[in-house]
């Protein structure tokens, strides 16, 4: 599954770590998100999607 975390934390200038504390999560799971290394839980999902006031399909990819 690919996201566009990266792209939308980089239009909004902010650092891995600045979202990591803006979700409660740690900037290595930001980072992982965002290589597509771990699929986000679906409460992390809701809440990236919150963050970025989108919804989870604009951010998240099936790469069926």
């Amino acid at each position: 599954m690919r996201n566009d975390i990266r792209r939308l934390r980089e239009e909004a200038g902010l650092s891995q770590a600045a979202l990591a504390e803006a979700l409660a999560v740690s900037r290595q799971t930001v980072n992982s998100l965002e290589t597509g290394r771990y699929d986000p839980s679906l409460p992390l999902a809701f809440a990236v999607a919150r963050y970025f006031r989108t919804t989870i399909e604009e951010i998240f990819h099936d790469d069926v």
